[in-house]
């Protein structure tokens, strides 16, 4: 395979004249030089200089590839010219749609700071906890949890290693106990999130990453179908939530909330960015994606 290296000091030993001079321009040494010299040629299988003790010059071949060299080079730094430029004035208007509790609470503040950095991007935002149908509504990027189940999107991770934890407040735990087992759960009130009239009151864990899902039937005295309710239910202590690490990392940081049995592998929950075709993956929404991967990692 020809390396980008190889052809910059072919072109530049070409319009030297000499080994020597194209290697202190491009600050390697000589033999370093000589050998992407010879491994061009070993690669075209083509001699491109003719070599004496005194000179050296373009073969019949060599000036002939020279062209097609200073053409492939120019075209790459156009290329990467062209790119820097699109990410210093990244714009455009994006249509995204994401999941209640990590949108009102944390995507919403991340997509404050990339405008500041970025101003002429405009957003236009869906918070729900509703699956939006990319193909029916005006939606550029969806933000969601979960294994991608639609093969024809194309998923941009953001956070691949997230997964469930449980999590109670400390009034909670000091009236209720500390929990101790999975078994133990049956006993407790356990907040449920509902979603189209369907109560999620089967929790699934895991001994270790390679084990099987053990689930767990839970109970309790409140469901409802916004995510966000259930973590504020859970802060104001009227029970256990289950929910994914990144709603509550900044409620478990401030110890507002406290993590269960930690040493129990939660159902893994990672968050991705979809997009329906590659088209849509411009240099705004790659820039975006960077953007958020890296909040996520922080949170």
């Amino acid at each position: 395979m020809l390396r980008l290296d190889d052809l910059t000091v072919f072109v530049r030993t070409a319009d030297r004249g000499s080994l020597s001079a194209a290697a202190r321009e491009l600050e390697i040494s000589p033999a370093l030089a000589s050998a992407a010299v010879k491994r061009l040629e070993g690669e075209l299988k083509l001699r491109l200089f003719a070599r004496t003790t005194r000179s050296l010059r373009l073969t019949e071949e060599g000036e002939h590839y020279l062209r097609h060299a200073r053409e492939a080079l120019r075209l790459l730094k156009e290329g990467h010219d062209a790119l820097i430029q699109g990410q210093e004035i990244l714009g455009g208007t994006l249509k995204i749609s994401m999941p209640s509790d990590l949108g009102r609470n944390m995507v919403v503040g991340w997509l404050d700071a990339f405008q500041a950095l970025y101003p002429k991007v405009s957003l236009q935002l869906s918070i729900s906890d509703r699956v939006s149908d990319m193909y029916r509504q005006p939606v550029d990027i969806a933000i969601r949890y979960g294994a991608q189940e639609d093969s024809s999107l194309i998923a941009l991770p953001l956070a691949p290693e997230n997964r469930r934890v449980l999590v109670a407040s400390p009034d909670y735990i000091k009236q209720h106990g500390k929990l101790n087992s999975l078994d133990e759960l049956a006993r407790h009130n356990c907040l449920r999130f509902m979603l189209d009239d369907v109560i999620h009151d089967r929790w699934s864990f895991y001994r270790d990453a390679q084990t099987e899902p053990e689930t767990v039937h839970v109970n309790g005295n409140r469901s409802v179908d916004d995510a966000d309710v259930v973590r504020r239910w859970a802060v104001a202590g009227a029970g256990i939530a289950y929910k994914s690490r990144l709603d509550l990392s900044a409620d478990i940081r401030a110890g507002r909330l406290q993590v269960l049995l930690p040493d129990v592998l939660g159902e893994p929950t990672p968050l991705n960015m979809l997009c329906m075709h590659r088209a849509q993956i411009t240099p705004t929404v790659l820039q975006l994606r960077d953007f958020l991967r890296a909040q996520c990692e922080k949170a």
